[in-house]
């Protein structure tokens, strides 16, 4: 009963968190708002959650990084491969071997196996928390896209180096041709089960929707357990549990363009999974700040060993690691423009010099998140030997502080470094947009006029159907001429539909308040008013879906 009373006290301090954002005059990062309520719920209580770290692990991580691979933009992954792999891979490990050995230096009590450990959980970054940063200055399309495709792969690399560097501390040794070894079987058996058992699980419900029909509830919750069984699958052959949710999500991304889901369940499965998205991430960091006075009381123990014995100099760790990791994401991004600007060289493709201040938001634009915060708790309480994880305590409450201390730089530091920035020239899709409509239209009209044919043949009232068939090719065939037309006249059509839209809201928004309004006088009965209402709110929601 414990238990469930404490989700349910999480899950409420996720919700107020929102309204408390909204409410705020400035823009204040959720996760922030979040930290101060769990600490508030820690506070009251005067008690903590115990988390098992094998148990947190298996709960959160597995469908946030399946939903990252599921949902990210294909087209700027693969566009902007090199540079998403160098920030990904490249910077991963630059950013475990400096940390490890800064940390290390600075910190003499924690063990350079525990301090590489650290530095592997503070590499992955979140875009999660920046695009709610960037709430008032957008950051731009294309650099969300590739701190989004970092994020996914450097969410996979960070926490896998952590496993190694754990193991080295449980065991006090370390090879480093085993380590490659066994990292190539970890990295590519995590891919190869992750795809594998998405695709297996698709085309097995595919059979079964064939043969029986769909059921969307059914559905849904198969989409919910695939992470879960990938990620289990993988570790029960030492594989990388994290690199095949990684997987399994990018291929779920590539099954579902086979289009053989209903629509009502992929509009369904949406939104189930956004909840599930913003209640797990809440979740997260409501309980770094729910844990965070005993994390402090842990740490501060830890300090004192190292000779100092005022708590400020947790203070001076935290500021001083999210420096070190600031000045080594701008060296390597610096360093990796020149290399990309260098390889446009060579093959004779024009390419602007980006401004220094793009190079600094992207470096402040690498905030650490959920994943750091789940992967710290996962560090293991015992030994091999059975004695305590050394500097457990105060590993977590510096990732916990990097997190904080991140988030506020990049709230800070992100809307004055991209107000009025001139930027690289962005693809624009217009065209692209316009030549899918057109080619969607075209097999409309071919659609309705074969079934007009089928339907009215050998019929007395055929002009029925001519007639229907006719409106409805006049819509399709008004389409096609204006995507069809110049450049001029698409800008046109686009303004009067943008017009008409607004148009189509306010009118739905009256169909709905007269619906409500007679159901409330008892004229029509509450099943009529719940199905106009649904209609209604469909359209609304395809309606606010239109750029």
């Amino acid at each position: 009963m414990e238990s469930i009373t404490i989700a349910l006290v999480l899950l409420l301090a996720v919700v107020v968190s929102g309204t408390l954002t909204r409410l705020s005059p400035i823009a204040i990062p959720v996760p922030l708002v979040q930290i101060v309520l769990g600490a508030a719920i820690a506070g009251i209580t005067g008690s903590g959650v115990e988390l098992d770290p094998d148990i947190f692990f298996l709960l959160f991580l597995p469908p946030l990084l399946f939903l990252d691979g599921w949902r990210i933009p294909k087209e700027g992954l693969f566009r902007d491969r090199a540079t998403i792999l160098e920030l990904s891979l490249g910077l991963v490990v630059f950013t475990v071997i400096g940390m490890g050995f800064f940390i290390n230096w600075m910190i003499p009590a924690m063990p350079l196996t525990v301090a590489f450990a650290l530095a592997a959980i503070i590499s992955p970054t979140d875009p999660i928390a920046v695009s709610a940063i960037a709430t008032r200055v957008p950051i731009p399309r294309r650099l969300m896209h590739i701190l989004e495709g970092e994020s996914l792969l450097n969410d996979a690399s960070g926490l896998v180096c952590m496993r190694f560097a754990v193991a080295a501390a449980l065991t006090g040794s370390f090879s480093l041709t085993s380590a490659l070894g066994t990292f190539l079987w970890v990295a590519f058996g995590g891919i190869a089960i992750g795809a594998g058992v998405t695709w297996c699980t698709v085309i097995a419900k595919e059979y079964v929707s064939r043969k029986l029909g769909e059921e969307t509830g059914s559905q849904i919750l198969i989409s919910l357990l695939i992470p879960f069984g990938a990620y289990l699958v993988a570790e029960h052959l030492d594989c990388s549990g994290i690199l095949a949710a990684v997987a399994a999500g990018i291929t779920m991304s590539y099954a579902e363009q086979r289009g053989h889901a209903l629509g009502a369940t992929r509009v369904r499965r949406s939104a189930v999974w956004d909840t599930l998205q913003f209640a797990l991430n809440g979740i997260i960091f409501v309980l770094l700040g729910e844990q965070l006075p005993r994390i402090i009381t842990g740490a501060a123990r830890v300090v004192q060993e190292t000779g100092h014995h005022q708590p400020i100099w947790l203070i001076v760790y935290i500021v001083a690691i999210t420096v070190a990791l600031g000045v080594l994401r701008f060296i390597w991004v610096w360093v990796s423009l020149r290399f990309t600007l260098l390889r446009a060289v060579w093959r004779g493709t024009p390419r602007t010099r980006p401004h220094w201040r793009l190079i600094a938001a992207t470096s402040a634009a690498g905030v650490r998140g959920a994943i750091t915060l789940a992967g710290v708790l996962t560090l293991p309480l015992l030994l091999d030997d059975g004695s305590p994880f050394p500097a457990r305590d105060l590993a977590i409450l510096l990732a916990a502080g990097v997190i904080v201390l991140s988030l506020i730089a990049a709230s800070l530091a992100l809307p004055p470094l991209l107000k009025d920035l001139e930027l690289p020239a962005e693809p624009h899709h217009e065209r692209e947009e316009d030549n899918a409509r057109i080619a969607a239209a075209q097999a409309a009209i071919q659609a309705i006029e074969k079934l007009q044919h089928e339907l009215g043949e050998g019929r007395s009232d055929v002009d029925i159907y001519a007639d229907a068939a006719a409106r409805l090719m006049e819509l399709y065939r008004r389409r096609i001429e204006g995507r069809s037309g110049s450049t001029e006249n698409a800008e046109q059509v686009r303004a009067v539909e943008a017009v008409e839209r607004r148009m189509r809201l306010a009118a739905v928004k009256a169909e709905r308040d007269t619906v409500f309004a007679l159901g409330r006088a008892r004229r029509i009965s509450d099943e009529v008013s719940r199905k106009l209402v649904r209609e209604v709110d469909l359209a609304e929601a395809r309606l606010n879906a239109l750029p």
